[in-house]
């Protein structure tokens, strides 16, 4: 078992939002928080530092992390919005413990075991992906950190598809089968509304 100390966890909320009008994803509203704030408390008190990969309103984002990190700039190239591989290799690159555990920003509903599950099913693997019974969540993932010189060389070469760079090393699926809508993940303003409507009529029914 991976100890907490041991143990980083990252809000990967880089990218640029193009399905929802370029706007900032993770600060969007969302049942009384921004949607970043929802996919932290997944990871608050089960990882010895918690990180969130951003690439603009770094001081928003201060306030629900250890540290912010944009992603890294390679080679003299242009920063940013790079894709979230290249928003792993920056949290792969930043932590200061053996392992990283990955989670997108517009994820509101993830399992609150998450940490416990995806530790628990990573057995001897380098790398464990969440599996919600029919398709992987590639950004769900908790990763040895020695693997950051490997996708450095990776991204080098242009590759920009996770699985691609998965299935290069010893990669396991974690069965989360029994919580699949707990993965949704909103693109959209119409996905972010109807995911909101679901969950606050959930809340009004366990307060009954």
């Amino acid at each position: 078992m991976i100890p907490t100390h041991d143990l980083t966890g990252m809000v990967l909320a880089g990218g640029e939002g193009r399905r929802m009008g370029g706007r900032d994803k993770g600060l969007e509203p969302f049942a009384g928080l921004p949607l970043v704030g929802h996919v932290v408390k997944r990871l608050e008190g089960q990882v010895a530092e918690l990180l969130i990969n951003a690439n603009r309103n770094a001081d928003a984002y201060r306030f629900f992390a250890d540290r912010v990190i944009a992603d890294v700039v390679m080679d003299g190239a242009e920063g940013g919005f790079k894709g979230p591989l290249m928003g792993i290799y920056s949290g792969l690159q930043a932590a200061k413990t053996p392992w990283l555990l990955v989670v997108p920003c517009d994820s509101p509903a993830l399992p609150d075991d998450l940490v416990a599950r995806m530790v628990q099913g990573i057995g001897q693997h380098d790398i464990a992906v969440a599996f919600d019974g029919e398709r992987l969540h590639p950004v769900v993932a908790l990763l040895r950190t020695s693997l950051a010189d490997d996708l450095a060389a990776t991204l080098a070469e242009g590759e920009r598809k996770i699985d691609r760079w998965y299935a290069r090393h010893a990669w396991c699926k974690v069965d989360m089968s029994d919580c699949p809508d707990a993965f949704a993940n909103l693109n959209t303003e119409e996905e972010k509304l109807h995911l909101e409507k679901i969950l606050m009529g959930s809340s009004s029914k366990e307060v009954k």
